[in-house]
């Protein structure tokens, strides 16, 4: 059985983990009332999520373009190959998508990114309220339609692995 290479693997499990993390810290932060300290050091921190998941999506994409990704097992429906490429296509596409559309809406409400509280990410464009509104939005449609990825990934890898029996999801497994 052919395996996706070691760097490959810590970069998919991190990404999962990360993407996971902001998103549970998103619905967190955006729940407390207020303009309190903790809420102020959660979006911090979920702005750093972003900035990272950002970076490692293009690592993983020039990674994957470089390596090329074990076949699908011999016995695979074309309709389901074909249903996982398109969707694996979709998460790398949401991967950078739900960031950058993050950075976009944090600069049209008027507020810097600052990597880590040292690195200031440059200013692409002037605060705007009515481009705020639609970048709220647009930054919340897409994380939730990356949610529903991850789940029906998560689902496909499950179905697999317990009834396909097929060892596709043993190719990303540590």
């Amino acid at each position: 059985m052919q395996r996706y290479t070691l760097t490959a693997i810590v970069l998919h499990w991190l990404l999962a983990l990360l993407v996971v993390a902001a998103f549970t810290l998103g619905l967190v932060m955006t729940d407390i009332p207020g303009f309190t300290p903790s809420k102020l050091r959660f979006y911090s921190w979920h702005k750093w999520l972003g900035v990272t998941i950002l970076a490692l999506a293009a690592a993983r994409l020039l990674w994957r373009l470089a390596h090329k990704p074990p076949a699908y097992p011999a016995g695979m429906p074309r309709w389901q190959q074909n249903a996982a490429s398109a969707l694996h296509g979709l998460l790398y596409a949401l991967l950078f998508a739900v960031p950058v559309s993050g950075y976009f809406y944090t600069l049209a409400a008027g507020v810097p990114v600052v990597y880590l509280g040292l690195f200031e990410l440059p200013v692409l464009i002037a605060p705007d309220p009515d481009l705020k509104a639609v970048l709220k939005q647009v930054h919340y449609w897409l994380t939730m339609t990356l949610a529903a990825c991850v789940g029906a990934h998560l689902a496909a890898a499950l179905k697999h692995q317990f009834i396909d029996r097929d060892g596709v999801l043993k190719r990303m497994l540590p």
